[in-house]
């Protein structure tokens, strides 16, 4: 049995062991859509309750398979989540990526084109096309997706100005008409979570790649603050785009990229100490994340049934408590984060 816990101050229960949905939308590589959306059966029928998604994964693609997967069981305690700040317009092909882009690259998708949109009419829009394509009546997290630095370099501050007087308004207003259990931010960037925090009521923020066994950026000033303000933490990219799970192999990637010499010997040494412990480098990854008392749920990607048992498997699994303190005792971890 899968452990729940409340999303923040809302006290939706949450497996603490999410579903993160962003690989099948063809992440990279296109993936056979049986097998997908039986990934997504699979996991509902380990426990998970939590499925995560986005419009942004596949122009929609995630969405159609999630809920094409989530209709093969019960609904009964299931917990959707996805995104606004994307409309997809099915008449225009999409645009070719963009070069130097450093953000997931998707293989496949649907063919309709995306584009950026946090204004109100925006974000309503992106809700029932979100509703459209996972075949429900329904959506219990509302979350605006990718306003950062990040995805707007130069441009952010205008794209947060116009996701709070945009989009904040009309997931505000779903929230307050009971449409939506919860409304946040999902972002890769723990200063933007903190800003976020502070200029609006949010239930939830999905924070990427900023609090795992190797970067612990989010547990400064963001972490704190979602615990004094009771904020649910979703945590996405807790293998840091697959280094984590992999280990420092060539071709490693770190943040969407080919790590660097630094961070490979960083794992490495991570590695090794979790070796000399018996224990796997992605479960000392998975349960490091589940750790701290801010955090409700941890959302892994799975593209296949086989991928979702290790997920849960991993999570079982007893984690020896040596192994953190010398993790401690030899800095690769704060002598005063969490552990399980």
């Amino acid at each position: 049995m899968i452990e729940t816990r409340p999303l923040g101050r809302t006290g939706v229960p949450v497996s603490v062991l999410g579903f993160g949905a962003a690989p099948l939308g063809d992440l990279y590589d296109r993936l056979d859509d049986r097998v997908a959306v039986s990934a997504v059966a699979a996991a509902r029928a380990a426990g998970v309750t939590l499925f995560d998604t986005s419009p942004h994964y596949g122009n929609g693609l995630s969405e159609l398979r999630v809920g094409a997967g989530l209709r093969q069981g019960p609904a009964d305690g299931v917990v959707i989540s996805t995104k606004v700040g994307r409309t997809m317009d099915p008449r225009r092909r999409p645009d070719p990526p963009p070069v130097g882009v450093i953000s997931p690259g998707f293989a496949g998708g649907v063919p309709h084109r995306a584009a950026f949109d946090y204004s109100y009419d925006g974000a309503m829009r992106s809700f029932e096309q979100s509703l459209l394509r996972l075949g429900v009546d329904r959506i219990d997290v509302l979350l605006i997706h990718d306003v950062d630095v990040w995805t707007h370099g130069d441009g952010f501050d205008a794209r947060f100005k116009a996701a709070m007087d945009g989009a904040y308004r009309a997931l505000d207003r779903l929230r307050s008409e009971g449409v939506v259990k919860a409304i946040g931010v999902g972002i890769n960037e723990a200063e933007v979570c903190v800003r976020f925090a502070e200029a609006g009521d949010f239930d939830t923020v999905l924070m990427a790649g900023r609090y795992s066994l190797l970067d612990q950026g989010g547990a400064a000033a963001f972490l704190p603050l979602a615990l004094k303000k009771r904020i649910g933490v979703i945590l996405g990219g807790v293998y840091n785009s697959g280094i984590l799970a992999t280990g420092p192999v060539t071709g490693a990637r770190y943040d969407y990229r080919p790590a660097s010499p630094a961070i490979l010997e960083r794992v490495r040494r991570i590695e090794a100490v979790c070796r000399s412990h018996g224990t796997a480098l992605p479960d000392a990854a998975l349960r490091f994340a589940t750790a701290h008392p801010a955090v409700a749920s941890v959302v892994l990607g799975a593209v296949a049934p086989d991928e979702v048992a290790r997920n849960v498997a991993a999570l079982a699994r007893p984690i020896p408590a040596g192994l953190w303190s010398d993790l401690k005792a030899e800095g690769l971890i704060p002598a005063d984060v969490p552990t399980p």
